[in-house]
């Protein structure tokens, strides 16, 4: 076992050793470059007379020159990936001190009419997303958001062996992030995808040998009238045929041209990721399947990729001027790229889908193998087909501090209901989101915050934060009752629903409350429902004695020293104490 904080300390030491190395190397290399462009333009100058040696010295120079400029170039971006690696390690020192509430929520993510997102503090200020996640692509955030509303509770344990891995292999997923937040893609894949998708290609191979026979014949020309064999002007006129022919299919060309500048960035960004998961021995099925899409004929995606970037890159030289005039005069170079990359599309548009989505699945696993390498004190569910649900021992709020945070022991059986009662703030709200996250992280194939638990998959339903809704024109009462009905609706049809309810019907008189609380926890029962529901109405508990799933559970709170004591522990049976007239009177409110 690793610990996380040495760890992230450590690599910011290292990635901050490392960046200024190779500043000093950059500064060295400026000096060298700057050395031998003045020493080649004194050269020159001294040897002019003697030309074939100021041409050697030129030439030798300028090579010289530009060997430097790329060593450069590739030092600066390495140091670029160095840099980032710091912020990165930076940042999971601060989270893990509490400091997180800065970063991306997903509140936008929040869907009241979704099965469990509004209720359990999965996005907003202060939430598991936020706490969680560290994707660095717009698409991968997506995926990584739907994994954690999806209620999937099939093949969980191929979740857990892929988060597994990659949360022992630090290095790797700090190392992708990096190099995913180098290139800053304008477009999204979904947008490259779907223009490839719907391409049809308007040259044929017909228009790819037209081009090499006029460029031959170019070369032709332009030696006879070089050689004043012709008179020079030939060349001229079959230059502006050249534009005639180029300017033909010009306005197509230029389609071609503006889709694949969109895409040329994302190409490039993608091409790196892909080479980082194909150089990479994985071991679980579930990321192997993965590195599987990423095969294709022999050849690597990432070289496939990297193709396509140099095809995109030859069709972009005609914004140069000279490029444009004599490559398309003399050479026909934009109808020649664009049959390239018409090729290329043609070839392999149908894989870029697959490819693109093994690029999000590993920003979005990147996350997962993070978190259970931060809380390497949690334990995967045992996953069971026995009738318990959940068997828990010592299960705790994953944001909560260790220190601070206090848990509880929970056995819960297949179609059993527990009526969780209790005094203000002590703790049952927070008891009720401890189990839907539980619930929730299992299913992604997370670790728990538990010492053990044995767990029967299933999904998740709540109802615990109905508001009212101007835009409808609906009551509070009237949207509690909507989400009530969705709930009874949904577990009538698939009974592998855990629900969970917090205080329902709380938009009507307390007697009314009490009756309708108590017939819909008996519909709920009688549909063979599991779940909790949590209740200051104490009449609710009354039903133990009459249904044998129902079993009352309670939070304590006690008056010591005339101050307010909580325990925070889960207990067996009904509780006793309330505490609302007792605040009322210490903030001397009444």
């Amino acid at each position: 076992m690793k610990n996380q904080k040495s760890f992230y300390n450590a690599q910011l030491e290292l990635n901050k050793t490392e960046a200024k190395r190779i500043f000093k190397q950059m500064g060295l290399l400026s000096v060298l470059r700057l050395s031998v462009f003045v020493l080649t333009v004194f050269g020159i100058y001294f040897t002019f007379q003697y030309w074939q040696l100021a041409v050697v010295i030129g030439v030798v120079g300028m090579a010289m020159f530009l060997v430097l400029l790329t060593r450069y170039t590739e030092l600066k971006q390495k140091r670029a990936l160095h840099k980032r690696l710091v912020i990165i390690n930076a940042n999971e020192i601060k989270i893990a001190d509490g400091d997180f509430y800065n970063r991306p929520d997903g509140s936008e993510f929040q869907n009241p009419k979704h099965f469990f997102s509004l209720d359990i503090d999965l996005f907003g200020k202060g939430s598991f997303f936020q706490f969680v996640n560290r994707t660095t692509i717009k698409e991968g955030t997506e995926k990584f958001t739907n994994y954690l509303l999806a209620n999937q509770i099939s093949n969980i344990t191929s979740r857990q062996d892929a988060i597994k891995e990659l949360g022992n292999l630090p290095l790797w997923r700090q190392n992708y992030s990096a190099v995913a937040q180098g290139v800053e893609a304008q477009h999204s894949a979904t947008s490259i995808i779907n223009w490839l998708k719907q391409y049809k290609p308007f040259l044929s191979v017909i228009h790819y040998w037209s081009t090499i026979g006029f460029s031959i014949a170019s070369v032709v020309l332009l030696t006879l009238g070089v050689l004043e064999i012709i008179p020079i002007s030939f060349t001229g006129y079959w230059l502006l045929l050249g534009l005639g022919l180029t300017a033909f299919y010009l306005k197509r060309i230029n389609v071609v041209a503006h889709n694949t500048e969109k895409a040329k960035d994302t190409f490039r960004q993608y091409a790196l990721l892909l080479q980082r998961i194909e150089n990479e021995a994985f071991n679980s099925p579930l990321l192997k399947e993965q590195q599987h899409k990423i095969k294709s004929e022999g050849l690597k995606a990432s070289q496939i990729f990297s193709k396509f970037s140099k095809a995109l890159d030859a069709l972009d030289n005609r914004n140069n001027l000279i490029s444009a005039i004599f490559g398309n005069g003399l050479l026909l170079s934009d109808i020649r790229q664009t049959y390239h990359v018409e090729q290329w599309i043609t070839k392999y548009g149908h894989k870029v889908e697959d490819w693109f989505d093994v690029v999000t699945f590993f920003d979005a696993y990147n996350s997962l193998g993070n978190f259970a390498f931060n809380h390497q004190e949690f334990n995967y569910p045992v996953i069971t087909d026995q009738p318990v649900t959940i068997s828990a021992t010592a299960l705790g709020h994953p944001l909560l501090n260790s220190e601070k945070r206090v848990d509880s022991d929970l056995e819960l059986q297949a179609q059993q209901f527990l009526i969780v009662t209790g005094a203000n703030m002590a703790g049952k709200s927070t008891f009720l989101r401890t189990v839907a996250l539980h619930i929730v992280m299992a299913n992604v194939g997370l670790p728990v915050c538990a010492k053990q638990s044995k767990y029967k998959p299933i999904k998740l339903i709540t109802s615990m934060r109905t508001t009212d809704s101007l835009t409808d024109d609906s009551s509070y009462f009237f949207s509690e009752l909507t989400r009530l009905k969705f709930v009874v609706d949904t577990v009538a049809k698939d009974t592998n629903h855990f629900i969970i309810l917090d205080e329902i019907l709380k938009g009507t008189n307390s007697t009314d409350k009490a009756i309708g609380s108590r017939k819909f926890v008996e519909k709920l029962v009688k549909l063979n429902a599991t779940g909790i529901i949590a209740t200051h109405d104490l009449s609710l508990t009354e039903i133990e004695k009459e249904l044998e799933a129902v079993e009352n559970y309670y939070f304590d709170a006690e008056i010591i020293n005339d101050e307010l004591y909580f325990d925070y522990k889960l207990k067996q049976g009904v509780c006793q104490n309330m505490n609302a007239s007792f605040l009322l009177k210490k903030m001397e409110i009444v």
